[in-house]
């Protein structure tokens, strides 16, 4: 099965739903769990890292492939998943990310220092929640 295969090699691995998981992104320094991963019912399994690391990537950092990601035999008519991930796990991703946002906000209007560091990790949970947005599918207005 190849989310057995992926799952064994991921650290910080928990369940998040129904067929779905979170762990450490192997792709970069990852703190707090960011990938997020779902086994569909024939077998395909999704990835997603919040940080915006590519599935290649990933892939790569745990020695397996695309390929690894299929079951031996896929049928020739798969209906593509219009949601790949529940809107629980992309609000679970996303709160802390806001928590930084208006910290970094208080922290501006305080009139205290903002360091290089704290600018870029501000503009790491803007990435984030943009990323959530996007593959919940909500439009911009």
């Amino acid at each position: 099965m190849p989310i057995d295969t992926l799952l064994s090699r991921l650290e910080r691995v928990r369940p998040s739903g129904p067929d779905c998981w979170m762990a450490r992104c192997p792709a970069h320094e990852d703190q707090r769990p960011s990938l997020s991963l779902r086994e569909l019912d024939d077998g395909r399994v999704l990835l997603y890292c919040y940080a915006g690391c590519s599935t290649a990537d990933v892939l790569d950092a745990v020695g397996l492939s695309l390929s690894d990601l299929f079951p031996e035999k896929i049928g020739e008519h798969v209906t593509p998943e219009r949601r790949p991930f529940p809107a629980a796990d992309i609000l679970r991703s996303i709160s802390f990310e806001c928590l930084v946002v208006a910290t970094s906000g208080r922290t501006l209007l305080n009139g205290e220092p903002f360091t290089e560091e704290d600018q870029e990790r501000l503009m790491l949970a803007v990435e984030r929640i943009q990323a959530a947005v996007d593959i919940s599918g909500v439009r911009h207005g």
